[in-house]
Formats: C-alpha cells, sequence, structure tokens
C-alpha cells in the first residue's frame, strides 16, 4: 500500500494546542467498525456507549519530563538532550542539539550541575548515548527538578500544567509521549463506568518518539517501526481473558495499547503475562486477535497511527470518519478529541 493512501487534508487550525477543560469535556467520535455509522457524543457519555462486561485496557505509562536543556564542557555552550529510552543502568538513548557537537567522551551539564551526562557514541539514525551521573537515588528525581515535558511538535503553544500531559493513572515512569486516548479519562468517569459493570485492566507500553517520526517510505510496507517497551501482568492477562471468556468486548484505550495485546496475543497465541519490547506494524490486511474496539485520539495524515486505525475498521470508512470530523471541526491530535471504534 502507498503512504499516500492515508493521507487527508486537515486546517491547521484545527490542531488543538491546549487541553480542554474538564479532561472529559472533549468530543467523541462514534464509529461503527462494521457499518461504518457515525454518531457524535462526549467523552463523558462513554458510559451509555458501552456495554456491561467490557473491559477497557489502558496503559498506565508515565511521560518523563526529559527534556533537558544544558551546558557543553568545558565551552558553555547551550545544548539540549531529549532522552528517549534506557539501555542500561544510568544509560540511554538521546536526541541531542546541536547533534554535531556532541562527539564521543563530551560533557553536559544540568542545572546547579548535580546532574551531568558523557557522550558515549552515536547510533547510526544520529541518536546518542549518554551516561548519566547524579547526586540522588534515581535519575527520576533530577529529571523531575531540571526536566521539562516533551511536547510533540505541532504543539506551540507552552503547557501551563504539565500533569495535563499525563493520564490520571500514569504510574510508570518511561515514556518519551503521552498515551494521549487516556488523557481524556477522569476519576469520576471510573466511578460511572464502574457502577456499570465495565472493567479496568492495566499494561505498561512505553511510548517513544519513533510515534512522531513521519513515514518516508512511498510503499508502507518498507517502513521500519521503531520499537518499545511493554509490559502485560498476571492480573490483566486474566481480565483480558475472563472478559473474552464471558462474551464481553476489549476495548483498547489508545494505538499503544492496542499494539501491546496484539503483539503479545501473535507472540504467544493468546494474552498471558509478558514482557519485552515490540516493533509490530500494525497496518490494513493485519487479522486482529485480542482487540474489540478501539477508543483514540485523531491522528497525523500518513501516519503509522492511522494506518493502524485504517486496518482495524478499513480505510475507506477512517478516511469518511476523519473528512466527517473536518466538517464538524473536531480538535486533532494530542490534546484533541476522540473516538470510539466498536
Amino acid at each position: 500500500m502507498q503512504k499516500s493512501d492515508f493521507y487527508y487534508d486537515l486546517p491547521p487550525e484545527l490542531i488543538a494546542q491546549t487541553p480542554i477543560e474538564p479532561r472529559d469535556a472533549s468530543r467523541l467520535l462514534c464509529l461503527g467498525r462494521q457499518d461504518g455509522q457515525i454518531a457524535h457524543h462526549n467523552f463523558y457519555d462513554l458510559p451509555k456507549l458501552l456495554r456491561a462486561g467490557d473491559l477497557l485496557v489502558l496503559n498506565n505509562t508515565k511521560v518523563l519530563p526529559a527534556r533537558l536543556i544544558g551546558a557543553r564542557q568545558p565551552s558553555g555552550g547551550v545544548c539540549e538532550l531529549l532522552l528517549l529510552r534506557q539501555t542500561a543502568t544510568d544509560t540511554w538513548e538521546c536526541l541531542a542539539r546541536p547533534g554535531k557537537r556532541l562527539k564521543p567522551d563530551s560533557k553536559v551539564v544540568f542545572g546547579d550541575g548535580t546532574l551531568v551526562a558523557e557522550i558515549l557514541n552515536t547510533l547510526p539514525n544520529g541518536s546518542k548515548i549518554a551516561k548519566f551521573s547524579y547526586d540522588t537515588d534515581t535519575i527520576y528525581e533530577k529529571l523531575e527538578q531540571f526536566g521539562q515535558m516533551p511536547l510533540p511538535p505541532y504543539i506551540r503553544e507552552k503547557l501551563a500544567d504539565g500533569n495535563r500531559y499525563q493520564t490520571v493513572y500514569a504510574r510508570h515512569p518511561g515514556s518519551a509521549a503521552a498515551p494521549t486516548a487516556g488523557l481524556h479519562f477522569t476519576q469520576p468517569l471510573f466511578s460511572q463506568l464502574s457502577e456499570k459493570g465495565i472493567g479496568m485492566a492495566e499494561i505498561t507500553l512505553h511510548v517513544g518518539l519513533g510515534t512522531f517520526r513521519p513515514v518516508q517510505e512511498d510503499e508502507i510496507e518498507d517502513h521500519p517501526m521503531h520499537a518499545e517497551w511493554y509490559t502485560v501482568d498476571k492480573a490483566a492477562a486474566e481480565a483480558i481473558n475472563n472478559t473474552k471468556r464471558h462474551g464481553g468486548r476489549v476495548i483498547a484505550v489508545g494505538t499503544t495499547s492496542c499494539r501491546t495485546l496484539e503483539a503479545v496475543a501473535q507472540a504467544h497465541g493468546s494474552i498471558v503475562p509478558a514482557s519485552g519490547e515490540t516493533d509490530i506494524f500494525i497496518y490494513p490486511g493485519y487479522s486482529f486477535k485480542t482487540v474489540d474496539g478501539l477508543l483514540t485520539n485523531f491522528h497525523l495524515p500518513e501516519s503509522t497511527l492511522i494506518m493502524l486505525v485504517a486496518a482495524f475498521c478499513g480505510r475507506e470508512v477512517i478516511l469518511n470518519a476523519y473528512h466527517t470530523a473536518v466538517a464538524e471541526q473536531y480538535r486533532f491530535f494530542s490534546f484533541g478529541d476522540a473516538m470510539l471504534i466498536i
């Protein structure tokens, strides 16, 4: 398939720059997976749109304040490191600016000098491997002290409250980007869902910045998919299997939860407790093994994420839904509105 098969025209003014308040006041486009029927709701209507016995699978990763501004040594020149993923103890793959000036053995000092990065090497993709030293128990404390939230490049406005780029159930630090479908949930909404008999299970997938990397190849099958670390524990596996056994629907909250569940099912034949890295690339022609419904935001044209959603309900169906969302002036991307496909 061609990358251009997943293009749609999006007016720039529909790219949401700030999150809506309250979280669950966002709009929700409900799309029939089989018939393509469209209905318009708000996210707080979700309990009415699901059934008792359904299960929402949530990605409980937490975004790291992983953007660090520091000074190169000994020159003092300003540079930036964006932590992507941990490769070993205190060692991280990072994006660097200006990358050409950060050679192996270069050092960068952050804040008051209590966090230092030493550049070990440069990867073929241009990323740097850096080893960090600090005076606290973990690097996470230093990131909280000196780091900034790594917002997507299409968000130009400064975020007043960094917690608005975290889900209310975020608990395991490790992501370079938020699982944005989960940003709409509130604790009162969870209570309403639970009262209706709709279950919740949590998995973890640490979202990498590969999420935002454009597909360069014209033939999408040639696109090298980024790898991300995930874990599905025993409780989540049991909840998913019990839901299936009793005729309920497993609804992935976000493409990250979807990729995790499908990666485990593809590797093991069913959902079992598992951890590892996945580079699963889901595009039309893929046969879904676990996910029955998908709750997701609106994604960039020609991105791997819109390809995944197109695989779930059909390319023509999803592009028609996107054209409708544009006409109805839905808000797009990370801080935008949501879609329920079921």
